[in-house]
């Protein structure tokens, strides 16, 4: 087994870049990128894979907006739900369809997948761009499940600052908390993409800024795959993924 990667415990799908909101905190930038999306069958086969040589407690798929594949979502969960992995995790500001018919059919869909744990972002950022009326009928579709579901906000700064982009966020999540949907930590925005384009002047200049999300590459505990299949400098469409474990270094 591979030093570098001897703690290894989470896998992470970013499904696609593509996203339904053109958020001005986003670290990703513009969201350009569309069409492309992970491979269910190359991501399934990488769950089994992995799952089977390590320790897996934690599984999340993410975007850009995951949901605007939602078969590949539940391909990938399910799969995990198959191997065991005990947390399975998706992030999404719940806006990919405005027809209720859908909303509710891909929610019912997410819950038969295995997901077990859904964060909602929304917050003065996200619903700038986004309606949320249909982020509501999502919300309220997987709540009635046994699904755990939080709304997850971003906070500029920092949450006790104050901000007329944080006093928005607060009036939106009294909306969910009177809807009974609990409220996660968040997160506060990190100065790159469009957060340094459109917010540049809320962060300090002569501080250095460190990414929260950054792995120790010489310590990696998680792995996150990108919708084109790179991951650790190798690519899982050309490469074995254990090939690509065995053979990375730092």
């Amino acid at each position: 087994m591979n030093k570098y990667l001897e703690n290894l415990n989470r896998i992470e799908f970013v499904i696609t870049y593509a996203c339904t909101g053109r958020c001005k905190h986003c670290s990703e930038g513009e969201h350009t990128a569309s069409g492309e999306h992970i491979d269910d069958e190359k991501a399934r086969e990488l769950v089994k894979c992995v799952a089977e040589k390590y320790q897996i407690n934690s599984l999340m798929t993410f975007g850009g907006e995951p949901l605007i594949y939602p078969e590949t979502v539940c391909a990938i969960h399910s799969m995990a739900k198959e191997m065991n992995i005990p947390k399975r995790q998706l992030i999404t500001n719940g806006f990919f369809s405005r027809d209720i018919d859908k909303i509710k059919s891909v929610a019912q869909n997410l819950i038969h997948s295995g997901v077990n744990d859904i964060l909602l972002s929304v917050d003065a950022f996200h619903q700038e761009t986004i309606p949320i009326e249909p982020v509501k009928v999502f919300a309220d579709e997987i709540h009635k499940s046994e699904i755990r579901i939080r709304v997850q906000p971003v906070w500029l700064v920092g949450k006790e600052h104050d901000n007329p982009y944080n006093r928005k966020t607060v009036e939106i999540l009294k909306q969910f908390k009177k809807s009974g949907f609990e409220e996660a930590s968040g997160n506060v925005i990190f100065p790159s993409g469009n957060a340094l384009k459109y917010l540049g002047d809320y962060f300090a200049p002569n501080i250095e800024y460190v990414s929260p999300y950054e792995e120790n590459p010489r310590d990696i505990h998680a792995i996150s795959i990108d919708p084109n299949g790179e991951v650790l400098n190798d690519n899982i469409y050309y490469t074995d993924i254990l090939k690509i474990f065995e053979k990375y270094e730092p």
